[in-house]
């Protein structure tokens, strides 16, 4: 994920104590855009055995205070993980052939002309 990216929301389930800590949260199925990518709190403060961390996004669309337990006042973000690229439709000319191959129908053959019952 990188800034200037639209993404959507998959998770907005936060729990309360968590919640709490938050202006503005995400809603699921909405589109937002990256503002910010950034070293979450999982990976700055793992825990003993856990193997990765977090990646954090700001949100154009969402403005919150910052992370109390941030001592240089980081913003409240949210973990990567919560969202999805937007898929777009792209119509580049690869993409473009390749709808076009797909969607054409074989050519008909033509008519051929059948005999004449003879009469007798």
């Amino acid at each position: 994920m990188q800034v200037g990216q639209k993404v959507v929301c998959i998770d907005d389930h936060f729990p309360k104590p968590l919640a709490k800590y938050y202006l503005n949260l995400p809603v699921k199925d909405k589109v937002y855009t990256i503002r910010a990518v950034y070293l979450g709190r999982g990976v700055m403060h793992s825990a003993p055995g856990e193997s990765d961390g977090q990646i954090g996004l700001l949100l154009d669309e969402i403005v919150n205070g910052p992370d109390p337990r941030n001592k240089y006042q980081q913003e409240l973000g949210f973990n990567s993980e919560r969202f999805v690229p937007l898929r777009t439709m792209d119509t580049s000319e690869d993409e473009e052939d390749e709808l076009v191959e797909v969607r054409a129908a074989p050519k008909p053959e033509p008519l051929k002309a059948l005999p004449l019952p003879s009469s007798k």
